[in-house]
C-alpha cells in the first residue's frame, strides 16, 4: 500500500511560482515512476508531468513545457513539481500519482495510487 500526500498549493498571481510536493509512504517509492496530473472544474483530468524511478527521464505536457519541472528525491520519498510563469489556465486541483512501471509514462492507466490533490489557483 502506498499513501501519497500533496502540499504546496495555493493562490498566486499570473506569472508567479509555486512548488508542489508529494510525500509518499511505503518502501516501493524508488522503484516506480511518479507523475503529476491536474483537473480543472468541468474538465477531464489531464497529464502534466512524469519522472522515471531514477529521475533520469521526464515527460511534460506541451502546455507546461519550459515552465514546469518535475523532480524527485528518493532518499526523502518525495516528488516535486516546480511551477513557474503560472497562467490562469493552470488553475486546477493537482494530483500526484505512483505508477506501476519504472519508466516515466503519460498514461493515467499506468498509475495505481493517487493523492488527495492540492488546489492551485492562478489569478489574472
Amino acid at each position: 500500500q502506498v499513501q501519497l500526500v500533496e502540499s504546496g498549493g495555493g493562490l498566486v498571481q499570473t506569472g508567479g511560482s509555486l512548488r508542489l510536493s508529494c510525500a509518499a509512504s511505503g518502501r516501493t517509492f524508488s522503484s516506480t515512476a511518479m507523475g503529476w496530473f491536474r483537473q480543472a472544474p468541468g474538465k477531464e483530468r489531464e497529464f502534466v508531468a512524469s519522472i522515471s524511478r531514477s529521475g533520469s527521464t521526464t515527460h511534460y505536457a506541451d502546455s507546461v513545457k519550459g515552465r514546469f519541472t518535475i523532480s524527485r528525491d528518493n532518499a526523502k520519498n518525495t516528488v516535486y513539481l516546480q511551477m513557474n510563469s503560472l497562467k490562469p489556465e493552470d488553475t486546477a486541483v493537482y494530483y500526484c500519482a505512483s505508477a506501476t512501471v519504472s519508466s516515466a509514462t503519460v498514461q493515467a492507466m499506468r498509475y495505481n495510487y493517487w493523492g488527495q490533490g492540492t488546489q492551485v489557483t492562478v489569478s489574472s
